[in-house]
C-alpha cells in the first residue's frame, strides 16, 4: 500500500496569486482596461466570493467565468456589450497557464517528498480549469513528480463534494485510510477532508486556529514546508 498525499494546487503548491495578477494585467491591457494594483485587489476578492458560491454549488462554472469579467469591465468603466466575456475568460485561463510561479520551496519539498518517504505517490486535487492547472504544473516543473491529477473541471464536481473524494479514491484504488489531504483552505481542502473521512493538514493557517481546528476536524497544521515535511513523515509511519 502506498502513501498517497492528496495536495491542492494554488496557494498550496503553487503560488495562485502571482501568476493571477500577471494574467489579468496582461488581458486588461489587450481589452483596452487600465490596470493597477486597485483592480486586481477588486477583481481578487470579487474571483474569491464567486469561488466560494461554486463550492455551494449556488452558481455554475459558466456563470462564475461570465460574472467575474462582467465585473472587471465595470469596475474599470469599459463596455463589453460587444465582448465576448467567455471568449476573454479562456485567453486569461490561456495567460495563466504559461505563467505558473511555485511557493517559495515546493519543488524542493516535493523531491524530498519522493526520495525520502518510500512508497509515496503524489495527486493534485485542485478546483478549477483543467487547462490552467495542466499548464502552470507543467510551466514550474511539477509535473515530474505528480502521480496523477484530480482536477473538478473534468470530474464535474468540486471540493468539498464527498463526490469528488469517491471519485479520486476510486482511481488511486487503495484505501481512503491511505491518503491525506493538503490544503490551504478551511471551506475547500478541509472541509473536503472532513466529508470524505479522511486524514488533514492544514497548510499556512490563519485566523483562529485552534477554533477551526475543531470545527473542521483537522489532524495537523503546518507553517512550513520543512513542518510539512516532518508531519507526512510522521503519517506514513502511522498508516
Amino acid at each position: 500500500m502506498h502513501h498517497n498525499f492528496l495536495f491542492d494546487l494554488d496557494q498550496t503548491l503553487l503560488d495562485f496569486h502571482a501568476s493571477e495578477r500577471k494574467a489579468l494585467e496582461i488581458i486588461a491591457v489587450k481589452n483596452g482596461l487600465g490596470f493597477s494594483e486597485d483592480v486586481y485587489k477588486h477583481f481578487k476578492a470579487f474571483n474569491k466570493s464567486l469561488w466560494l458560491d461554486l463550492e455551494k454549488g449556488i452558481i455554475t462554472r459558466q456563470e462564475l467565468f461570465l460574472s467575474r469579467f462582467s465585473e472587471l469591465f465595470e469596475y474599470c468603466g469599459g463596455d463589453s456589450s460587444g465582448v465576448d466575456l467567455l471568449e476573454v475568460n479562456n485567453d486569461f485561463i490561456r495567460t495563466m497557464s504559461v505563467n505558473g510561479v511555485l511557493m517559495d520551496g515546493a519543488l524542493e519539498f516535493v523531491k524530498k517528498l519522493k526520495n525520502e518517504i518510500p512508497l509515496s505517490r503524489i495527486y493534485i486535487a485542485s478546483n478549477g480549469a483543467t487547462v490552467n492547472a495542466k499548464g502552470r504544473i507543467a510551466s514550474t516543473g511539477l509535473d515530474e513528480f505528480i502521480d496523477g491529477l484530480f482536477i473538478s473541471e473534468d470530474m464535474g464536481v468540486t471540493k468539498p463534494s464527498e463526490d469528488f473524494f469517491d471519485i479520486c479514491f476510486e482511481k488511486i484504488g487503495e484505501p481512503k485510510e491511505a491518503c491525506i489531504m493538503v490544503g490551504d483552505s478551511l471551506s475547500s481542502d478541509m472541509l473536503g477532508a472532513q466529508n470524505a473521512s479522511i486524514d488533514s493538514v492544514w497548510f499556512m493557517p490563519s485566523g483562529d486556529i485552534e477554533k477551526s481546528m475543531k470545527e473542521y476536524d483537522i489532524d495537523y497544521c503546518a507553517s512550513s514546508f520543512d513542518e510539512l515535511f516532518d508531519i507526512l513523515k510522521r503519517w506514513s509511519g502511522e498508516v
